[in-house]
């Protein structure tokens, strides 16, 4: 057989920039020291597995069908992909509605993020109405079996339901096209290995031929495959970032405290990337939460001073989030200001306007704190008057209204200014059940009052001296 040719480029790990030489800094993404060198090597399709997941030629399209060629826009036929839930409604909510049949998902995640545990769960429910296969290149077959059994206590259609542990990938479409598999789990593309190219699993090579060849299986024939990738010291993907360009959906999972997970898209070709999915770990498996505003409120039924609640806009969720903040007296040279969750920043300005708008003294030591383990950006404005409210709270040693919540900006003038989409957070409020809702008068509408229940007001303020007067 005739030695197979390779091509050899340079690709930037981090964009994914192709370059004919190496060179120190990436000129595309302007990253230093980012360069490696990929090989990639055109073998001979002599088995049935990269007959059917590699083989290309001119008249085959990117899914390895043949090419219907140039076609006016009038003759293309557009069809409808069809979606199925995953039986986990924050998952399908990330998704755009549940997961399209046929599409490649990536969902990458520090270690321990809960992954696999989420996966497992998702491999049970769909082998309920469908041939699933579950490689797990990353560990046995017992120990898989152990946690989703045991710590899990999953039940699966044992006449649909497939588990693996090879890291070849052209076992894995062997074992595919055998039993008819309709959705397939890797786990993880990083411990793959293609007899196709040289190098070892997680390198740039194999990392890209292998999500190459699973992409061709699935687009061929008709399977869903969810991709399990690795993430580096950073929480970044993990490996070349052309794998992104060649899956259909990229999935990140946040962890922000002992038991919160967050699943955002990056990329998503059959939704938008707005949606935000919460999770919540618990030693029987990720659990989607219904309401979510409840893991980042205390649910204290004391009123204690130094809190109030934030109505905050994350993706396209409007979630009610509690801020707590303790001012004490000065005891080293200087005040401390310690921020967990919330923009030092912004912390500064609100010290700096309350003393010289407000006249209040914030000679403290000050820690302010979101509950549940979220954090805010530094551009994150919707939080200002909430902190300023538990903030004057903790120096006056007096809790603030009962059911009461703050949205609104501060800004250096001492004014309060509006922020996007406040309607949506006061609704939000109001569906809560809170009572007052203090927010900007320039954001005031009177259509917010069709949203008004018995019991429930809207507290138009104009400046920090009028949040001052009706906290007092």
């Amino acid at each position: 057989m005739a030695k197979a040719k390779i091509k050899i480029a340079y690709v930037c790990s981090d964009c994914g920039a192709d370059f004919t030489k190496w060179q120190g800094q990436c000129s595309e993404c302007k990253a230093w020291n980012t360069i490696t060198e990929f090989r990639e090597a055109a073998v001979s399709s002599t088995s049935r597995s990269l007959n059917a997941a590699i083989s290309r030629t001119k008249n085959t399209s990117y899914t390895g069908i043949n090419s219907q060629g140039v076609q006016r826009m009038d003759s293309v036929k557009i069809e409808q992909a069809a979606r199925v839930s995953t039986g986990l409604s924050e998952l399908d909510r990330v998704l755009g509605g549940g997961i399209t049949l046929g599409s490649v998902v990536l969902i990458s995640g520090d270690p321990g993020s809960g992954k696999t545990t989420l996966l497992t769960k998702v491999a049970q429910i769909m082998s309920q109405t469908m041939v699933t296969l579950y490689v797990t290149a990353e560990e046995s077959l017992s120990q898989w079996a152990k946690r989703a059994t045991e710590r899990l206590k999953l039940n699966f259609n044992e006449l649909n339901f497939l588990l693996s542990d090879t890291d070849c990938i052209e076992d894995i479409v062997n074992q595919c096209l055998d039993n008819n598999v309709r959705f397939l789990i890797a786990d993880s593309i990083q411990a793959f290995e293609s007899n196709s190219v040289d190098g070892t699993a997680g390198g740039i090579t194999q990392v890209k031929t292998c999500a190459k060849i699973l992409n061709r299986l699935c687009k061929q024939h008709g399977i869903t495959l969810i991709l399990v990738g690795q993430v580096n010291k950073n929480s970044q993907m993990a490996g070349p970032q052309t794998l992104k360009h060649i899956i259909d959906t990229a999935i990140h999972i946040e962890v922000n405290d002992a038991s919160v997970r967050i699943l955002r898209a990056d990329k998503n070709r059959f939704g938008d990337t707005e949606q935000v999915g919460i999770f919540q770990m618990t030693e029987f498996g990720m659990h989607s939460v219904d309401n979510p505003s409840r893991l980042f409120l205390s649910g204290s039924e004391e009123h204690f001073e130094g809190s109030a609640i934030a109505v905050i806009k994350d993706g396209s969720r409007n979630l009610l989030i509690e801020i707590q903040a303790l001012a004490t007296d000065v005891e080293g040279e200087k005040s401390i200001r310690n921020c967990i969750g919330v923009s030092y920043s912004r912390l500064s300005l609100i010290t700096a306007v309350l003393k010289k708008h407000g006249g209040i003294s914030t000679y403290y030591d000050i820690n302010i704190s979101l509950v549940g383990g979220l954090k805010m950006a530094d551009s994150e404005t919707s939080t200002d008057m909430a902190v300023t409210a538990a903030l004057l709270s903790s120096i006056n040693s007096k809790p603030l209204p009962e059911d009461a919540v703050f949205i609104g900006e501060l800004a250096l003038t001492g004014e309060l200014r509006q922020i996007p989409q406040i309607v949506p957070r006061v609704r939000e409020a109001l569906s809560h059940g809170i009572k007052h809702i203090f927010i900007p008068a320039v954001a005031y509408h009177k259509s917010m009052q069709q949203y008004v229940k018995a019991g429930q007001s809207i507290h138009p303020l104009k400046d920090i001296k009028a949040l001052i007067e009706a906290l007092n």
